[in-house]
């Protein structure tokens, strides 16, 4: 134990006293299960002097607990974020002190990026959660636990505490969240619902892509994804030939452009896709004017994240949200079921 040094306190949480049981236990492991704060972040904080026994601060994370002992983690004031916070338009599902669900719009970018340094949807959340962010790692901003693509439309949650962030990184590693999208794929599918495996990494012949590299068990460089998928409805031209259809997804596992990767697999790349369709000669298809405008000026892929849902990570309660089609989504569904 050493003296104690100055330390800039936020907040102070104290852990219940160790019970016997956890005698001899590491003390960042102990704190993070009864502070409910990520062992890494943990980690830190001990390192940086920010965790007290009596009047003795602790900098080994490592350090061996004994029953009775009452750590103090003096938590630090939460950095201000790095990234801007912007005034942007934004649809709130939900939200409470612990955690928000947004439904995105097509075209709004999640994270900053090269490419994309402001106007996202991070950006607009520090705009809009402004103080009610208590700090993800210590640094004021929203954990993101997931992403959609930028022209991917659908709900999104992002944590506004340490807790609430571990809590959701969690339901996501145990593959514990509810996900459906709907997707319009070129094609019926065949059968008109099924599951399709296969690992996922980078495609070795083009780095932006993503693709199957083989099976889920045995593939190397890539990562076991699995998506359920059912017919909703099939799109036949003035013949009767299906030609399209509306599908509903289910996610098992969450990898990068999972749903496009694993149809376009199956020979069924999404409507509008710019990076994993081909390119469609419209004239071939028995269709009136309408619906061949409609399809040729849709510049997106068709995905929306239409369901999630989750048990919250901190009150306990059972959450689930829906969103329905967007505009243009809908829009061209209408033309195209008019023909």
């Amino acid at each position: 134990m050493s003296d104690p040094i100055p330390i800039n306190t936020g907040s102070i949480n104290a852990a219940p006293p160790v019970p016997p049981e956890r005698a001899g236990a590491r003390l960042d492991r102990y704190l993070a299960e009864a502070l409910d704060f990520s062992r890494s972040r943990l980690k830190a904080l001990i390192e940086q002097g920010h965790v007290r026994l009596g009047d003795a601060t602790i900098a080994d994370p490592s350090h061996k607990i004994k029953p009775g002992e009452v750590y103090q983690l003096h938590a630090p004031e939460a950095a201000s974020a790095e990234p801007l916070a912007q005034d942007m338009p934004l649809n709130v599902v939900f939200e409470d002190a612990h955690l928000i669900v947004i439904d995105k719009p097509a075209g709004l970018v999640v994270h900053p990026a090269p490419g994309n340094p402001d106007h996202t949807l991070v950006n607009a959340l520090l705009h809009h959660c402004g103080d009610s962010l208590a700090g993800i790692g210590g640094v004021k901003r929203p954990g993101i636990v997931h992403r959609i693509d930028k022209d991917t439309s659908g709900l999104l949650v992002a944590a506004k505490t340490d807790a609430a962030h571990h809590g959701l990184a969690d339901l996501f590693a145990r593959h514990d969240i509810a996900r459906e999208y709907q997707a319009l794929v070129w094609g019926l599918p065949n059968p008109l619902q099924g599951r399709i495996e296969g690992a996922i990494g980078r495609d070795p012949r083009d780095r932006k892509r993503m693709a199957v590299r083989g099976d889920n068990t045995t593939a190397r460089n890539a990562k076991p994804a699995v998506t359920h998928y059912a017919v909703e409805r099939a799109l036949r031209d003035a013949a009767g030939q299906p030609y399209a259809a509306l599908i509903r997804c289910r996610l098992e596992t969450g990898r990068t452009h999972q749903i496009r990767v694993h149809l376009t697999s199956k020979g069924h790349a999404l409507v509008g896709d710019p990076v994993y369709g081909r390119a469609r000669s419209l004239k071939t298809l028995k269709l009136g004017g309408a619906a061949r405008d409609a399809l040729a000026g849709f510049q997106r892929q068709a995905l929306h994240a239409a369901s999630l849902g989750f048990v919250h990570p901190v009150t306990g309660a059972d959450l689930r949200f829906e969103s329905p089609l967007p505009a243009d989504f809908a829009d061209l569904l209408a033309a195209l079921t008019a023909g």
